[in-house]
């Protein structure tokens, strides 16, 4: 059963009160717990696709702690694919627990060096429906940009993730001139801009992107991220995914000055 339209839920938080700000969390972690965060969306319409197209298999992109893997392995399991998954870089064992998550539910692995994958020079023939590195394309944008109408309080700035720049070039599409997305990037190298511009195909304008917090880039954390979970854990009771969401909620609070006095954020908890 999905939970949609997910939860929003309020954030109280003496640092917020005393820079004037009400925020409230988009709570898409809670969709469905087969599908990590806001995954679901972007697989929605790919799957739909797939299954009028005549396809049985589906074959995706990502690293070893790749979410989007996880969650198109879920999507075979659940709507009868069987899957593939072409992971960046070399197997170690024991898996990590999300690649192990993702061969529980029926998903083949393939590994394939890092130039390979970069040139995703994959021979992907036959019967595969090919979904790109966490679902960024047309139908995975079109699926995020839905969870912007499923926010029923007024408010200012949605701020997010970015990974493959698909939520933010999603949710930046449907909020119009009058409403900021801010995108906290988690990997480093300053790419995420353009791939934003180039998913949204006519671009918005009413985004930003934020490269302060990537921690060392991709699935890299430091001492300080760490500590930031712990505390936000011991505040909220919310444990913070450490790959894309905690950095994004640590940008929020180290620049909490940036807003506005009376602003009211939504961050989505993907």
């Amino acid at each position: 059963m999905f939970r949609l339209p997910s939860p929003l839920q309020p954030l109280a938080d003496d640092r917020l009160t005393a820079a004037g700000i009400r925020m409230f969390l988009k709570r898409d972690d809670l969709i469905h717990p087969d599908f990590p965060g806001n995954k679901w969306r972007k697989l929605k319409y790919n799957v739909e696709a797939a299954r009028e197209a005549g396809h049985s298999t589906l074959l995706t992109f990502g690293g070893a702690f790749s979410n989007h893997l996880l969650a198109t392995a879920a999507a075979g399991h659940h709507f009868h694919f069987q899957t593939v998954g072409i992971v960046r870089g070399e197997r170690r064992d024991p898996l990590n627990p999300v690649l192990a998550a993702a061969v529980r539910h029926g998903m083949r692995l393939e590994y394939v060096d890092r130039a390979r994958y970069r040139a995703k020079s994959i021979d992907s023939s036959g019967d595969f429906f090919v979904i790109p590195e966490g679902g960024a394309n047309d139908r995975g944008v079109a699926g995020c940009a839905e969870l912007v109408d499923e926010i029923d309080v007024p408010f200012d700035v949605l701020c997010c993730s970015v990974g493959t720049g698909a939520t933010l070039a999603g949710v930046a599409s449907r909020l119009g001139p009058t409403r900021k997305a801010v995108g906290y990037a988690a990997l480093k190298g300053g790419f995420l801009h353009h791939e934003v511009n180039r998913l949204q195909r006519a671009p918005t304008g009413n985004w930003k992107m934020c490269d302060d917090f990537h921690f060392g880039g991709y699935a890299r954390r430091t001492d300080s991220l760490d500590a930031f979970i712990d505390d936000f854990r011991e505040r909220h009771g919310i444990t913070l995914n450490w790959v894309y969401e905690a950095k994004m909620m640590y940008g929020v609070f180290a620049g909490l000055d940036r807003f506005k006095p009376g602003s009211t954020l939504i961050a989505l908890i993907a």
